[in-house]
């Protein structure tokens, strides 16, 4: 074999080589980022069925509930009032409407019955609720308190997971870390909406 030969043999390997190196950390990469999205994806579920129980929590209470164990009693012993509505509008002189609202109560459904039944979540386990997916077992930070707005006092709240995953999620100090409400404002939105 001649030395041209030898070369064209080791340089093709070479780039072989190089070639399944690119490919290889390519496809890392975009594994990485499908786990990442999947991992999201189930905090953002619980983050969702976490903002159902504290709206239904302060329907209930007035207030929103500032720890995880208040949530969950509530979620197992709590229940969600059924009431009707009935408006009737009647026409007076001159085409002024008169409206007279009515509320009935009809009876009263448990937290877990209504809100995480087998239907909607099939596979629900309360006691991993607060536990944040793919995290090792950290669980969610919860806060909840009063603010004034408009010399009134509203109640906030925040639900957030408290060591992202996401490498972009946790830039400055954790800032777009997953939450659901706010600290400063009556909402009950999640940051991904």
């Amino acid at each position: 074999m001649t030395l041209t030969r030898i070369l064209s043999i080791v340089f093709l390997l070479g780039a072989l080589g190089l070639g399944y190196m690119l490919y290889d950390s390519v496809d890392s990469v975009v594994e990485a980022e499908k786990e990442i999205a999947r991992t999201e994806a189930r905090i953002i579920e619980k983050l969702q069925m976490l903002r159902d129980a504290q709206i239904a929590y302060i329907a209930s209470n007035g207030e929103y509930a500032g720890n995880w164990e208040d949530l969950k009693k509530f979620i197992e012993d709590g229940e969600i009032w059924l009431v009707q509505r009935k408006e009737t509008t009647k026409l007076l002189e001159y085409g002024k409407e008169e409206t007279t609202v009515t509320f009935d109560t009809l009876g009263s459904i448990g937290v877990m019955d209504s809100l995480f039944n087998e239907r909607k979540y099939p596979n629900f386990n309360l006691e991993a609720l607060n536990v944040v997916p793919g995290s090792g077992g950290k669980t969610f930070e919860f806060f909840a308190d009063k603010v004034e707005r408009n010399q009134r006092e509203i109640p906030v709240f925040e639900i957030r997971d408290p060591d992202p995953i996401n490498p972009k999620r946790r830039l400055n100090n954790k800032e777009k870390a997953l939450r659901v409400g706010s600290r400063n404002d009556s909402s009950t939105s999640g940051n991904w909406e």
